[in-house]
């Protein structure tokens, strides 16, 4: 379970256990109209958080597998390619990073379901899937459920629609998972906020080690994604700020339309391409390492429609993932400033000391605004010795992925990230939510 091992891995960097008086309040309250309680898998409120920590060193190397698969599944969202990967045994499914409270169906029923905005469809475990976890959605049970038939148009807009019957059923992948599912349609409650007749994947099977728990809740920009289904409610608006993984509450926020979202935010143009229409692209022209703009080749991070080339902000990979030239710039410019210290590696991560690093602000420069985050955000601190790490990677080489920079959870914590549809814009604003 890859992102089990990476979430103990998290837990082993950061986790304090709270006290009694800052534990959550885990009575499954949201924190208002329109506003979902983002919880990191970790929280002592969490049924998912992991039972048995693994080595630090061991939970590293899992977390480079759990980002590859991110990885893998974001180049399955290119138009017209599908992946499906060869998995054998019983599949165990994972853990999350950051799960929100939604309630399916009439009388409704409570899920703790993934935040991932790179996905559409919402994918919720059925009763009887082979493969899923013990924390399924049970159809029977509802009397608002509703199957969808082979000619609707949601049919049309699933990938590998197929209709050996009268319903509607779909097979896709999600990182190292193979996911069969039906098409159905039903009530969703998200905080106080009802929406009736939402589509969604019943999930009846599925395979390998990536597809989450108790299902997925898709904020991407398709056609099928919660904004997409929802624009009369929320007006393709909303914004998340995930909490920071030394947090004693392990909570952040999900607010969902234009009420409530910040009014000073710096923010950059939302780029729109055919191939990956699901990703949020951003243009991201430089990066600077303390008050050094590195020498990066224009060609890193040029936005390319017809390859999938550019720069996304994603909440379901950890860490963030430049292409090389941008990597390396970065990465030696780091070490140029630990003057000569030793560097180690641990896993992918090859830019490690036993001493802090002296570093004080990375700062990614966009079209319009600029992020400049504190070492907090970039830099992984071992609790268990002195081991710090660069927590960044270079895209695999060779792969349709190794063109594509990936802004990733790591380094979004503690920042309220807002994207405004009818502008076509994504704000980033510094705020502490955990």
């Amino acid at each position: 379970m890859a992102a089990l091992l990476l979430l103990s891995l998290l837990a082993l960097f950061f986790w304090q256990q709270p006290s009694a008086a800052a534990a959550l309040n885990c009575g499954g309250a949201d924190e208002g109209a329109s506003t979902l309680q983002v919880i990191h898998v970790n929280s002592p409120c969490s049924p998912l958080r992991p039972k048995t920590p693994l080595s630090w060193e061991d939970s590293v190397l899992q977390m480079q597998a759990d980002d590859k698969s991110r990885l893998q599944f974001l180049s399955t969202l290119v138009a017209g390619r599908s992946i499906v990967p060869v998995a054998s045994g019983r599949a165990v499914t994972q853990n999350p990073t950051y799960i929100v409270r939604v309630k399916i169906g009439t009388p409704a029923q409570q899920l703790l379901v993934a935040l991932d905005t790179s996905n559409d469809v919402a994918w919720i475990p059925c009763t009887a899937c082979i493969g899923c976890s013990a924390a399924t959605f049970d159809p029977a049970k509802s009397s608002s459920f509703k199957p969808l038939r082979c000619g609707s148009p949601q049919c049309a807009q699933v990938p590998n629609p197929s209709c050996g019957g009268k319903s509607c059923g779909f097979n896709t992948t999600y990182g190292s998972s193979s996911i069969s599912a039906g098409l159905a349609q039903d009530n969703i409650t998200l905080a106080t906020d009802s929406v009736r007749g939402y589509t969604f994947g019943c999930v009846q099977k599925t395979t390998g080690s990536s597809f989450p728990a108790q299902g997925l809740l898709g904020l991407g920009r398709g056609p099928l994604s919660l904004m997409s289904q929802t624009t009369s409610l929320y007006q393709s608006t909303f914004s998340y700020c995930l909490p920071s993984y030394k947090s004693v509450n392990f909570a952040g926020s999900l607010r969902l339309g234009p009420n409530s979202q910040p009014k000073k935010i710096k923010t950059t143009q939302l780029l729109k391409n055919p191939r990956r229409s699901s990703l949020y692209y951003v243009n991201l022209l430089a990066i600077r390492v303390g008050r050094k703009v590195v020498a990066i080749p224009p060609s890193a991070f040029a936005f390319d429609p017809n390859t999938g080339a550019g720069t996304v902000f994603d909440s379901g990979t950890v860490y963030t993932i430049l292409v090389k030239p941008a990597y390396v710039a970065v990465r030696d410019e780091v070490r140029r400033r630990m003057r000569g210290a030793a560097v180690t590696s641990l896993g992918g991560f090859d830019t490690c000391y036993s001493g802090p690093i002296s570093v004080p602000t990375i700062t990614f420069m966009f079209s319009g605004m600029n992020v400049t985050l504190p070492q907090e955000n970039f830099v992984i601190r071992s609790s268990a010795g002195t081991t710090n790490c660069l927590a960044m990677a270079a895209a695999p080489d060779g792969a349709v992925n190794s063109a594509l920079n990936v802004i990733a959870s790591f380094q979004q914590q503690n920042h309220r990230i807002l994207i405004d549809g009818p502008n076509s814009k994504l704000g980033v604003a510094r705020e502490t939510c955990s």
